[in-house]
């Protein structure tokens, strides 16, 4: 058995649940069969077939009507709601992403950094642009966002793994040299700025919340290419700088509230 951060040894089977779990989430709509789940994890099919069982009867894996077909359950997503209900940070930027998004009138996003990438946790769409889907709930990759990227210029460029990185633009800083010269300006700045590098037509600015050291958690707007002119990028970065300062004033990190790792 593996040694956990604690010290403390690893439980195999617990561990090849939980890695099951995240590898049916990283899917998405794509679900999987039996043999790909057994090969990607390493484990004989019997003894997979076998957890996949047990999972379906408690709700964390769903099948299709023919049993051949696997995916994440409907209890994943009562867990993550469970998440995100009782943090006292997210409760607590709720209220000012929506006061950011009624004064600039875009879709403004809270995001958490786990390890290389950035988890979104809460969003106000704009009414001038909706996205299809949420991404409450979803992951991007650090480097190419305005959340990750503001979040990456707190931490020392030592820890910046080697390139080459993953590209989802033709914008994407894919070399560890290009990305610290990016958070280095960051850093200059006082905000990130993400043009196209996660989506194309789309640009971000992203600003880290130092209720903690280093930050964990990062607000951002994110604006469509047709609409963002010099005026509107200005009044962006201070209707924002505006929020962060709010919220870092406010954000539970004293008295009773718990401290999580």
């Amino acid at each position: 058995m593996s040694e956990t951060g604690g010290g403390v040894r690893e439980v195999k089977s617990a561990a090849r649940t939980v890695e099951l779990l995240e590898l049916l989430a990283a899917r998405g709509d794509r679900p999987a069969r039996l043999q790909e789940l057994a090969d990607a994890l390493g484990v004989p099919r019997s003894s997979m077939y076998a957890l996949l069982q047990t999972l379906i009867g408690r709700g964390w894996v769903r099948t299709d009507i023919t049993g051949s077909l696997y995916g994440i359950g409907i209890h994943a997503l009562l867990t993550g709601t469970s998440y995100l209900d009782s943090d006292p940070r997210v409760r607590a930027v709720r209220p000012y992403l929506d006061e950011a998004s009624e004064a600039l009138g875009e879709t403004i996003h809270m995001g958490r950094l786990d390890g290389r990438d950035v988890a979104y946790l809460a969003t106000r769409e704009s009414h001038e642009y909706l996205r299809t889907i949420s991404r409450v709930g979803r992951r991007l990759p650090a480097h190419v966002g305005a959340l990750g990227k503001a979040l990456l210029a707190e931490r020392p460029d030592t820890e910046l793994p080697e390139g080459p990185y993953e590209s989802l633009t033709p914008n994407t800083r894919t070399t560890r040299e290009s990305l610290a010269a990016d958070l280095a300006s960051v850093r200059t700045r006082g905000y990130s700025v993400d043009r196209e590098e996660g989506v194309l037509g789309i640009v971000g600015f992203g600003f880290a919340l130092r209720y903690e050291t280093p930050a964990q958690d990062a607000i951002s707007c994110s604006v469509p290419v047709a609409r963002l002119t010099p005026e509107h990028e200005e009044r962006i970065v201070a209707v924002m700088r505006e929020i962060r300062a709010k919220i870092e004033a406010t954000a539970p990190g004293a008295g009773g509230s718990a401290h999580w790792r």
